[in-house]
Formats: structure tokens, sequence, C-alpha cells
């Protein structure tokens, strides 16, 4: 990941906001309370928790990411209340890295379409959820209400970025919520060019 984003880090928010749409979304519909735990894996360069922290500034902010390359930049552009660390979504541990046993909130923004093993990822943000607390995810859905040439164009270009879209995220949510009592809300956006998942734990 540092190999692929020494560069790209640089113009990253830049190119990444013409086309990863619903990250603005999902910032105004977390609604954390005041003094909330706010976390989010694979936060890049920040972008995201900025305009979170700008949003919420009364909850606590917390990133992680794989790339040390882009927690550089997002080192560079935070403030310093906002805590950031380098680990991987599969397996990270929230209490060592940050002294929090569990997070209000947790939200992934366009990260599960990059991470290889995305289903772990998913569920390992789950159980790193505080009681009550809830998983929001935005990212890339099938781009069902578009035309065909328009799919195919799409998917070839994130290929090359090895950005795979995962068109059974619902699926995936949905067997964790039912795993663990707890309760799911999808909906594609954007005549399905991205979804929106919310995963919350029970209280």
């Amino acid at each position: 990941m540092d190999q692929t984003y020494r560069h790209q880090r640089l113009i990253y928010d830049v190119t990444r906001k013409y086309y990863l749409f619903g990250r603005d979304r999902l910032i105004a519909e977390m609604v954390p309370r005041d003094g909330d735990h706010v976390l989010e894996v694979a936060c890049g360069t920040g972008r995201n928790l900025q305009l979170a922290a700008q949003h919420y500034p009364r909850c606590q902010f917390y990133g992680l990411d794989i790339s040390s390359q882009m927690l550089e930049t997002a080192r560079g552009k935070l403030e310093e209340k906002i805590q950031l660390a380098q680990a991987d979504a599969c397996n990270f541990d929230g209490e060592q890295l940050f002294g929090r046993p569990g997070f209000d909130r947790i939200f992934i923004s366009y990260g599960v379409s990059m991470i290889p093993e995305w289903e772990a990822a998913i569920q390992h943000a789950y159980g790193q959820l505080a009681p009550g607390g809830e998983l929001h995810i935005v990212d890339f859905s099938d781009q069902g209400g578009w035309p065909k040439m328009f799919q195919v164009g799409l998917n070839r270009w994130l290929a090359k970025f090895h950005v795979s879209p995962r068109r059974d995220l619902q699926a995936v949510l949905k067997q964790i919520a039912q795993s663990n009592s707890g309760s799911v809300h999808h909906r594609q956006l954007y005549r399905g060019y991205a979804q929106y998942g919310i995963v919350r734990r029970p209280g």
C-alpha cells in the first residue's frame, strides 16, 4: 500500500472528490452524540476525519490505516487531538492503539473495496463497537441503474487501482447483524453507483 500511495497521496483528495460519492452523506448521517468516540478504519489522508471533527466538535476522533504514507499526509492536516495509528483493518486492537475498549461509531468510507479480506475487516470492526454502537460503511455498488457501458468502463478503471466493488456487502452486513442480534440498514445511492450500510450493535 505504501508503494501504491507514495505519490498518489499528494493528489488523492483532489482527484477522489469526483467519484467517491456518499462520503459526506455518511458523515452527516452518522450523528454521534456529544462525547462519543468515533473511529475511521482505512482513514487514508484524513479528509473524512477532518470534516467529521468539524461537524461534531464535541466528539473524540481516531483513525487507522495500513499505509504509513497516507498517515503521513493525514498527520499534516489533522489537529493533534485526533489520534492516528498504523494498523491492519482485519486485526487492530482499539484498546492497545488508543486506550479505547469500544467505539460508539466506526466508519469505513470506500475502504472495503480495497481490502482483500474485507468480510473479516467488517466483522472485526463490528467487534470493536461499544454496546449500542454503529458501524457505517459507504462504498461502490453494482451501478445497476447505469448503462452497461458505464458499468464496464468504471470497473475496468477501478481494477487498475486494485479496487473491487463488493456487490454482496448487504448480505454480509445482514449475516453479521443476525449472528449478533443486531440490526442492519442498507440502501443504494445514486442509482446504484454507491451503497450505504449501517449495522447497530445491541445496547
